[in-house]
């Protein structure tokens, strides 16, 4: 099917997020992201699954998820209940991308939230875990280094079985990052660039070709294209997915506006065969 589009809405009300994603989702765009933060400075900041939620009632077709989310910061049979009623409400489009979180987030060390990087790792991989047996709809108890709880039996079940697609950053090129990406269905890589993409997929296929080749595992690159030279962004993204990538993204978290957003939104997604 070719490479994957989609955009995150770096800015904007529950609103015009929906308002947008309804656009994205009529001109042809694969996904539409919002972002999950909590106290960034004096921005305008809004609760990610209010926003999505928003966003899943005006869209049909469109991936929907927030780039990216933090468990360490949330309780995991929260966020199972949150991402579950997400996935029902949109009819199985949820993505749930997931991170250590940016530490210049106030509602991590400002609150009294864990800002060690292996804390953060270890509270990320228990709720992936937990998130996992919670979703199966059977009985599951957890006893882990951080979060313990007896038997408890979740439903409903996600729309999408076995679970809720969870793409994981992977910090380049520290090996115990990376492997994590492997267990779950995609790596966020931080990287840039289609040859650095090249060289996270060749990782990978060296050090797990199973999570590669015999099941669906996405790589998901960022970027920003102009929507006023067509040519040139259909070339970025073609040398993206020639590289690997599964996914494009257009992420422009230095000069986004409601407007810049709707213009590359109306533009359509760069897709390379168009």
């Amino acid at each position: 099917m070719g490479i994957k589009l989609g955009i995150i809405l770096t800015t904007g009300d529950p609103r015009t997020a929906a308002e947008l994603a309804a656009l994205a989702d009529e001109h042809g765009w694969d996904g539409v992201f919002t972002w999950d933060g909590i106290a960034l400075g004096s921005m305008d900041t809004y609760d990610p699954w209010v926003t999505l939620a928003a966003m899943a009632m005006r869209t049909e077709r469109v991936r929907l998820g927030a780039i990216l989310t933090p468990p360490s910061r949330r309780r995991p049979w929260k966020l199972a209940r949150e991402t579950m009623t997400l996935d029902r409400l949109s009819n199985g489009r949820l993505v749930l991308p997931v991170g250590l979180g940016a530490l210049d987030d106030g509602a991590f060390g400002k609150v009294g939230e864990p800002t060690e990087t292996r804390i953060r790792a270890e509270l990320l991989d228990e709720s992936l875990a937990i998130l996992e047996g919670l979703w199966s709809g059977e009985p599951f108890a957890f006893d882990g280094t951080h979060y313990r709880f007896g038997e408890m039996t979740f439903r409903p079940t996600p729309v999408q079985r076995p679970r809720i697609p969870i793409w994981v950053v992977g910090a380049w090129p520290h090996e115990k990052s990376l492997r994590r990406t492997l267990h779950w269905d995609g790596i966020l890589p931080q990287v840039s660039g289609a040859d650095a993409i090249r060289e996270v997929v060749a990782w990978a296929e060296g050090a797990w070709p199973a999570a590669t080749r015999d099941r669906p595992w996405d790589v998901i690159a960022e970027g920003v294209t102009s929507a006023a030279d067509p040519a040139a962004a259909r070339a970025t993204v073609a040398a993206h997915e020639a590289a690997g990538a599964t996914w494009w993204i257009e992420s422009d978290w230095n000069g986004g506006t409601i407007d810049s957003l709707r213009r590359r939104i109306e533009a359509g997604p760069p897709r390379p065969t168009d």
